[in-house]
């Protein structure tokens, strides 16, 4: 009835990470969820901004959006998104998958995490791992991968059919989300510019970029607009950035820059929920607005767990173009 895991009691640093091994086991409670016995799990950025608090306000209504659990906390809090192990029981609506099966996934941050023995996530979450991957690199992969592909497919608008001979731009391509970027807009044939620091530099270009610029070399924005114009741009830095970069895109040609730095989460921590939301549409609207005046589309994207998605990631590992 207990199991292994990491949690933290409260939020702070690294001394609020807490070893336990009577944790209780998760239990299914919806029919469409199964429950993966964790081989491996991987960290994240979010997992220690989590562990400090970051993003409490909002993630608490996610769990909670009616109040009906007044007088619980989220605590014991497990994190860790990343999961890659094997099905173990299965929901009653669950029919694609069956216990034994290997398995990859990402786990919403409203939900408990992957440092544990067992961890539940919807049917809809889950994916079947690739088979050329040990439990281990399957681990490091379902969030970035998510992560990237959200911020392309989903809000930049780019795919296999009509990415071919774009110009992409992608800042920060050497973290996780930066260097599946690169491979993923590789893989649909787009032309890859890259910014990274220069000891990275060797990895961006082995994984595909077709120019590398070291952002500390000199000025970045000068380097960039000495380079013909672009068609889409992954943000995965933000601050200073957000002030120049819309300025290297083509004008009124369907042109996208793409954020994954926004203040949604810290409006509500800082805010409130209500005051929080409040002060996050208005930014995302009036920034919408006065990019488009301009002929560019501004988007913020984020995290969206999904199985057919990572289905799609599965595909390019197999074919080795991840």
């Amino acid at each position: 009835s207990a199991m292994p895991a990491w949690v933290i009691d409260r939020y702070g640093r690294n001394e609020a990470l807490r070893f336990t091994s009577g944790m209780a086991l998760p239990a299914i409670r919806f029919p469409n969820e199964v429950v993966i016995r964790v081989h491996a799990a991987s960290l994240n950025p979010i997992d220690l901004s989590m562990r400090s608090g970051y993003g409490a306000t909002a993630l608490n209504m996610k769990r909670d959006p009616l109040k009906l659990n007044s007088t619980e906390s989220e605590f014991p809090l497990t994190l860790g998104r990343d999961a890659s192990g094997e099905v173990m029981e299965c929901g009653l609506n669950v029919s694609y998958f069956k216990p034994g099966d290997k398995v990859w996934a990402a786990i919403p941050p409203w939900k408990q995490g992957t440092l544990s023995e067992f961890v539940v996530a919807s049917g809809n979450e889950v994916s079947f791992k690739p088979k050329c991957l040990s439990h281990t690199e399957a681990a490091s992969l379902p969030y970035v991968g998510l992560t990237a592909w959200s911020a392309i497919n989903k809000v930049g608008g780019l795919n296999k059919e009509n990415c071919a001979g774009k110009r992409v731009l992608i800042l920060g391509a050497s973290g996780g989300v930066g260097t599946f970027a690169v491979q993923l807009v590789k893989a649909w044939g787009a032309h890859v510019t890259a910014v990274c620091s220069n000891d990275a530099s060797p990895l961006v270009k082995k994984l595909g970029a077709d120019d590398v610029i070291d952002y500390r070399s000199g000025n970045l924005e000068e380097q960039l607009k000495a380079l013909p114009l672009f068609d889409f741009i992954l943000d995965n830095v933000g601050g200073s950035t957000e002030k120049w970069a819309l300025d290297l895109l083509r004008k009124w040609s369907g042109a996208t820059y793409v954020t994954l730095v926004t203040p949604f989460l810290i409006n509500m921590d800082r805010l409130g929920v209500a005051d929080g939301m409040l002060r996050t549409g208005v930014t995302i609207g009036s920034k919408t607005v006065k990019h488009l005046c301009k002929g560019v589309h501004y988007r913020w994207a984020f995290f969206m767990p999904s199985g057919p998605y990572l289905d799609e990631i599965a595909e390019l590992v197999e074919s080795g173009k991840v």
